[in-house]
């Protein structure tokens, strides 16, 4: 059953997904929708689905933001490794990391290596009015989310631009960004 609209079949899709054999890995800013969208596309291709931030919550029994406050941002950045290592390491299936998880040189030489990097992008005008809905970003704590989103997206697209596979997630419908991982993904492999 076909969620989005694409111009692969059910049948293409399900070929797709058995050419499949390690983590789709997607990166990007905060705001751009790796977990929305990542559960989708999971959910197509008939794959688990992770999402890092998750499973560091899990891990460390604290939220992201009170890690990032008690220990640090080194600290929170040596634990998101580590997970994303376990997950990547547990096969096929897809994984929506952190917006600054393939800033960090290890972590992004791991996905590299090991994974199919999809760098979800957006522009700085949908990703402030997405990020404005949620209040457990660290990184947009005291200060201008809007001049803070811009100048951590002019900071870190030099690193996210380094994933094989770029797409863009626009306001509206997931389908359309679905439809453009499924192709570039079909290309790719």
């Amino acid at each position: 059953m076909t969620i989005a609209p694409s111009s692969l079949s059910d049948a293409q899709i399900k070929s797709l997904a058995a050419r499949i054999d390690r983590p789709i890995v997607l990166v990007g800013m905060m705001g751009v929708g790796k977990t929305s969208v990542g559960r989708k596309l999971a959910q197509l291709l008939s794959l688990p689905f992770a999402d890092a931030d998750e499973a560091i919550e899990e891990a460390a029994q604290m939220s992201v933001s009170e890690i990032f406050e008690r220990f640090g941002e080194d600290y929170f950045r040596d634990g998101e490794r580590r997970v994303i290592a376990r997950l990547v390491a547990e096969g096929p299936k897809v994984i929506a990391t952190g917006g600054g998880a393939f800033v960090q040189e290890e972590t992004r030489l791991l996905v590299l290596e090991r994974g199919i990097a999809v760098w979800l992008d957006a522009d700085v005008d949908t990703l402030v009015e997405r990020v404005r809905r949620k209040d457990t970003r660290p990184l947009l704590r005291g200060g201008n989310p809007a001049e803070i989103v811009a100048r951590l997206k002019r900071e870190r697209e030099p690193f996210y631009a380094q994933a094989p596979i770029r797409t863009t997630s626009e306001s509206g419908p997931q389908g359309e960004t679905l439809r453009r991982i499924l192709e570039a993904l079909d290309q790719w492999l």
